[in-house]
């Protein structure tokens, strides 16, 4: 919520200001990779003037924001192993820092998390949104989220403001952890409205489990195009049963030419 105090200091929220602290904090975590480079002190600062600026100018909500810091370096961290080591087609911590958009949108959202603890929802969405736009990946900041937490590929993901997630889960792309149901629009605010995800959980593409109600337990596996609304008991696996496919004879490349 923006703050009486915050609109007589400032004009928010500036969205280019806002990613620019994204900027500035990527660098605290991985100085050399973001515009500096190791040894170099001034991404700390430049994160807290920012803050100040564009994101609150309450001394204590700058305090709060900045004592999360050690917490999120070593989340990070867990999340840079465990994705590096669920991954058979990863080289390098390097190249999931670098190049790999579910540790990118993972990074973002915790930042966003924090914020959006702070009341500060409007910044916390708009950091969440440029992560959807950088990566396709649209988790709201309002989702709790365990560590470490691994997406592959990640496209399409959708993640909702209720959802809450264990640790060492993994989710493929185009996986829904939504609300069963919008009908009742406004009515439905505060409400639990996603599922909760247990530890050691598997969840591949196209998956989509709903509802507030819909509970997972852990060490479960839920295979792709999953539709799920129920809750699902630990140590479980739910697969769809196998299609029905109908295999045509093809048309040979000399009867094409013919037609």
């Amino acid at each position: 919520m923006v703050t009486e105090e915050c609109l007589d200091c400032h004009s928010l929220p500036n969205k280019n200001g806002v990613l620019r602290f994204i900027k500035a904090l990527r660098s605290i975590f991985y100085p050399g990779f973001f515009g500096k480079y190791p040894g170099d002190e001034s991404a700390y600062q430049e994160a807290k003037e920012l803050y100040h600026t564009y994101i609150c100018c309450q001394k204590a909500k700058e305090d709060e924001f900045f004592a999360h810091i050690p917490e999120l370096k070593e989340k990070y961290q867990k999340d840079l192993v465990f994705t590096f080591d669920s991954d058979p087609a990863c080289d390098s911590y390097e190249e999931i820092i670098s190049a790999y958009p579910g540790f990118t949108a993972t990074f973002y959202h915790r930042i966003a998390h924090i914020l959006y603890q702070q009341n500060l929802k409007l910044v916390a969405r708009l950091i969440a949104e440029q992560a959807h736009v950088l990566t396709g990946i649209d988790i709201h900041p309002g989702a709790q989220i365990g560590s470490p937490f691994f997406i592959d590929h990640g496209t399409g993901i959708v993640i909702g403001e209720t959802t809450i997630i264990g640790d060492y889960v993994k989710i493929y792309q185009g996986v829904t952890l939504g609300g069963l149901s919008l009908a009742k629009g406004q009515q439905l605010k505060g409400q639990k409205r996603h599922p909760t995800i247990g530890n050691h959980v598997t969840i591949y593409s196209g998956a989509s489990i709903l509802g507030g109600q819909s509970v997972i337990g852990d060490n479960v596996v839920i295979g792709s195009n999953v539709y799920l609304v129920d809750s699902v008991p630990s140590n479980t696996k739910v697969i769809m049963a196998a299609p029905q496919l109908i295999m045509l004879p093809a048309k040979s490349h000399d009867d094409e030419k013919k037609e």
